[in-house]
């Protein structure tokens, strides 16, 4: 007999379980993603990249500010990009004191490289899904997403007085 469970606990750890494996996984194909880059990458540079390919000329600070990292993990992340010739740095015309950041030319071919097979991979992956159950997935997937970026703005927001 199966037990009724009303709080949804059960699916709860189910979906925590499954979160954290889909993470895992995750992280090691970033880290696989970005070594087919460049081969001295560390794991979070595809990421890094990824998010460079689609704002453009970014501030340093709002590449941190995105990734929720000070300033002085992501300008190291950002020389190390620099000194493999993917990404330039320049000052800000209208603040000499700000830096901005792209992706050079090189940095953008080996970009969408990686991001090509990337997403071969997901269509050999989910290739055989109807296309309903795929398009579920990815709204599915955008709360999640969503509920997760907005739970992170709020813990990162000074606690109130009550």
């Amino acid at each position: 007999m199966v037990e009724q469970d009303p709080t949804g606990e059960a699916a709860f750890r189910a979906v925590e379980r499954e979160v954290s494996l889909l993470f895992r996984r995750g992280r090691a194909r970033s880290a696989a993603m970005s070594r087919m880059v460049h081969p001295q990458l560390e794991g979070m540079a595809y990421s890094l990249l990824a998010y460079l390919y689609e704002v453009g000329q970014v501030r340093v600070t709002d590449v941190g500010a995105h990734f929720g990292v000070g300033k002085a993990t992501i300008s190291r992340q950002i020389k190390a990009l620099e000194e493999l010739d993917l990404v330039a740095r320049e000052s800000d015309p209208l603040d000499g004191r700000v830096s901005l950041v792209s992706l050079t030319e090189d940095g953008w071919r080996r970009y969408r490289l990686a991001h090509d097979a990337r997403l071969a991979s997901f269509r050999e992956m989910l290739g055989s899904w109807e296309a309903q159950d795929l398009a579920r997935f990815a709204v599915l997937l955008g709360r999640f997403n969503e509920t997760v970026a907005t739970v992170d703005q709020k813990s990162s927001l000074p606690e109130q007085d009550l």
